[in-house]
Order: C-alpha cells, then sequence, then structure tokens
C-alpha cells in the first residue's frame, strides 16, 4: 500500500528571494543509502517533473519534458565515473592540467522504457557502444524474467551505465544487475539511472547491490496495492511512445 506519511515539500525558488516569497512544492523523498544520489531538488527539476506527471501533458510535451530531465541525469551519472589527470596544450601554447574518463563506458537500457533514454547518453557521449535487456513479468509467478539480451562483447571492460526511469519494487533492475554481473562486469562499475523511485524499490536495490550507484530524479511516496509508484506519472512507456 502507499505510504501513509506526509510527503517532504520545501520552498521551492531562486536563492536571491526569501521563502516567504516562493511556493511550495513537494520533493523527493531522503534515501538513508550512501549509494543513492537523488538530483538537487532545483526549481527548474521540480517544474519538469510536475509537467510530466500532469495527466493532461500530451505526448509531445511529455516527450520533450521528460528529454530534458533524462539529459540532467545523465550529466550528473558522468560526474559519478572516474577520472584521471590528463594535460593538454591549447592553441595559445600553453599546458592546461585537466582530467579525463578513466575507462570506456556504454549503456544499457532496459527495453522497453529504458531505451527512452538511450538518446540523452548519445548526445553527452560520441559514439557510445548501447546494448539492451528485455525484462518482463511473469504472468505466473508475478516476478520478472529475463527475455532478451543483447550486449557489447567487451562489456566486462566497461563502466555501464543502466537505464530505465521507474524503479518501482527494484526487480527488474536487480535481475539486469544480475546479467551484467554474468558478463563479468564488477558491481561498483555499474551506475543506475533512473527518473522516479519508490523508497522500497530505492532501498531494496541500494541494500541488495551497495556497490552500484543510482542517481535518480526523484523518490515518491511509495508503492499502491497493484506495485505502482505513487503519486508517480503513469506508464511511463506508454506515454511516452504511444499515447
Amino acid at each position: 500500500m502507499a505510504s501513509k506519511s506526509q510527503a517532504p515539500s520545501q520552498s521551492v525558488g531562486p536563492g536571491y528571494r526569501p521563502d516567504t516569497q516562493k511556493p511550495t512544492a513537494t520533493v523527493s523523498t531522503e534515501i538513508p543509502h550512501q549509494n543513492v544520489h537523488i538530483l538537487e531538488q532545483t526549481p527548474q527539476l521540480i517544474a519538469l517533473l510536475t509537467m510530466i506527471r500532469d495527466k493532461n501533458t500530451g505526448r509531445a510535451d511529455f516527450i520533450f519534458y521528460s528529454n530534458r530531465i533524462i539529459r540532467l541525469l545523465v550529466e550528473e551519472g558522468l560526474n559519478h565515473l572516474p577520472v584521471v589527470e590528463h594535460t593538454i596544450t591549447t592553441p595559445v601554447g600553453r599546458s592546461y592540467s585537466g582530467v579525463k574518463f578513466e575507462g570506456k563506458i556504454c549503456g544499457v537500457s532496459i527495453m522497453r522504457a529504458g531505451e527512452s533514454m538511450e538518446q540523452a547518453l548519445r548526445e553527452c557521449c560520441r559514439s557510445v557502444r548501447i546494448g539492451k535487456i528485455l525484462i518482463q513479468r511473469d504472468e505466473e509467478t508475478a516476478k520478472p524474467k529475463l527475455y532478451y539480451d543483447k550486449l557489447p562483447e567487451d562489456i566486462a571492460d566497461r563502466w555501464v551505465l543502466l537505464l530505465d526511469p521507474m524503479l518501482a519494487t527494484g526487480g527488474s533492475a536487480l535481475m539486469a544487475v544480475d546479467v551484467l554481473i554474468s558478463k563479468g562486469v564488477p558491481e561498483d562499475h555499474i551506475l543506475f539511472l533512473n527518473l522516479i523511485a519508490s523508497p522500497e524499490g530505492a532501498k531494496s536495490f541500494a541494500e541488495r547491490v551497495p556497490k552500484v550507484r543510482v542517481v535518480t530524479a526523484f523518490v515518491d511516496q511509495g508503492l499502491d496495492e497493484k506495485n505502482y509508484i505513487v503519486p508517480g506519472l503513469g506508464d511511463f512507456g506508454d506515454r511516452f511512445y504511444t499515447m
């Protein structure tokens, strides 16, 4: 059932304005696990989430605003990958001490909703390789079942950004991590990018795979009796691809 506790809220608006001049909005629930990173609850993010949650938002706007949030998630996710020193020479002949990513990366989308996050990753990482995993619920057992995977042959040597916009019970995401680990990917080389999570799913995932880092935009209030995230936004895949 959905959580009975009141959703957290805070004043949202520019930092230079006093709280008395800012509207109050629902913000993410905190998760007490170090491997779960929640995006800063900025006015921009809350406004974008408000748009995609609204049942009256049409498909074109849903796609546009979802893509905005996904881009923020990918940009933040890349900040969690290790870097090494890298010194270059500028066009004026001066050296600059910078950094570069430590190793190769790839994306893996959990079909079909996770495929909506591929474009943002491609826009941030040129020529990035992307694999796919198809996991669906078995109607007889009500548990996730692996139907298909297509992954880069050298995935064990890459840092993996696992993509799925919704984390409800965590069953599909955990199975996807198991698939990656079975292919030789170290657990601490996996980063899970997610738009909206339930506190139950985020907690279960964080405890089961403590070396996997989760980057999410928002942790909602809970799950209802059908294990739908509430207040949620409905079926992300349906709204992005068909409705």
